[in-house]
């Protein structure tokens, strides 16, 4: 067993691509470390991790008797524990449930594609039991990004809370945009206080996350396709586990005429959802007969334009954003979140 350095070693990596291919995986994910057992020059057996995330898995069909599974989790997990990274998460196929359960993993959700699992703590269990801590009633849901807070995103949430008793707005938790995930969650508190049934909570690695989309996990390059599975995975695991804790009946989204691959995405929300949850599609708010995004906020904040700004957030954002820019207005702040854009 040893490290394959996939960026640096040509023929370790062509190894690596043909196992992975031989076993119904992509090869061009973003992989942090990997392991590769060897019979003398054959790669037999491989695992990896980003982040927090164990994927790319692999083991050829003649030596799955021989434990190799177990000694790559062992030797992968000693060394995320060695990186502080106590709660992990795992992707793999049906067939391999019971091999990872004897290896502490325990299910989160499973759909015909794949089986998504974790190990360690906090894990689904304490953010089930967190949501109904600051459960109301029965209710809505809206799920956002808000990087930052726009008019669209206020005028979803407002439109829900005159239809509904609640509204659960969940803000991603993901640390992966030009705002941090405290940033954008006190963005979305401020741009609803005057709505007194709406309850913002965090998704923590259990609403569209790079722990729930598993891209790397399909043979299919069509973004399609991809987005079809990542969206049922998601979609089923709001379904059946996070909805019925705090008895949500439906989900608010806004159209997607911009995307079509977040427009697929609402699709596969409405396939998955079926008559169990009601899924409310909105038109997406526009000024100036252009359609209110996040893209176009943070396009005109980078630039300071915060005439455009104005007219594509509420006052709450728009005062945010001007003492977030006061505080980290250097110059070296803006040129590193520049390639934050397209988050």
């Amino acid at each position: 067993m040893k490290r394959l350095w996939l960026t640096k070693d040509e023929k370790a990596k062509k190894c690596w691509q043909a196992l992975m291919r031989e076993n119904g995986l992509a090869t061009d994910e973003v992989i942090d470390f990997t392991l590769g057992v060897f019979e003398e020059e054959q790669l037999v057996a491989t695992a990896s991790y980003a982040g927090s995330v164990i994927k790319c898995v692999a083991v050829k069909q003649a030596f799955r008797s021989e434990n190799l599974l177990g000694e790559l989790m062992q030797k992968l997990l000693e060394r995320l524990r060695e990186e502080n990274r106590y709660h992990v998460f795992l992707y793999t196929k049906q067939e391999n449930r019971l091999i990872f359960q004897s290896l502490g993993f325990k299910e989160i959700i499973a759909t015909k594609q794949v089986l998504f699992m974790e190990q360690g703590f906090p894990n689904l269990a304490d953010y089930l039991k967190f949501l109904g801590q600051h459960k109301k009633g029965a209710g809505t849901s809206v799920v956002l990004n808000a990087n930052p807070f726009t008019l669209g995103h206020q005028y979803l949430i407002e439109t829900a809370s005159k239809a509904h008793r609640w509204v659960y707005v969940f803000v991603l938790s993901e640390d992966g945009s030009l705002f941090s995930p405290a940033e954008r969650l006190r963005m979305v508190q401020a741009g609803v206080k005057h709505l007194d049934n709406v309850i913002v909570l965090p998704t923590w690695d259990y609403l569209v996350s790079g722990a729930t989309f598993p891209a790397y996990f399909l043979k299919e390059r069509n973004p399609g396709e991809r987005a079809k599975v990542q969206a049922g995975l998601d979609a089923l695991l709001f379904k059946e586990k996070i909805a019925p804790v705090l008895s949500i009946k439906s989900r608010y989204v806004g159209e997607e005429p911009l995307s079509p691959v977040t427009n697929l995405y609402n699709e596969e929300l409405q396939r998955v959802f079926g008559t169990d949850l009601k899924l409310t599609i909105l038109p997406r708010l526009t000024r100036k007969q252009a359609v209110v995004s996040g893209t176009k906020v943070r396009q005109a904040f980078l630039q300071e334009d915060f005439d455009t700004v104005s007219q594509l957030v509420p006052e709450t954002t728009l005062t945010y954003l001007k003492e977030f820019n006061k505080l980290r207005g250097e110059n070296q702040w803006k040129s590193n979140k520049r390639a934050s854009l397209a988050h």
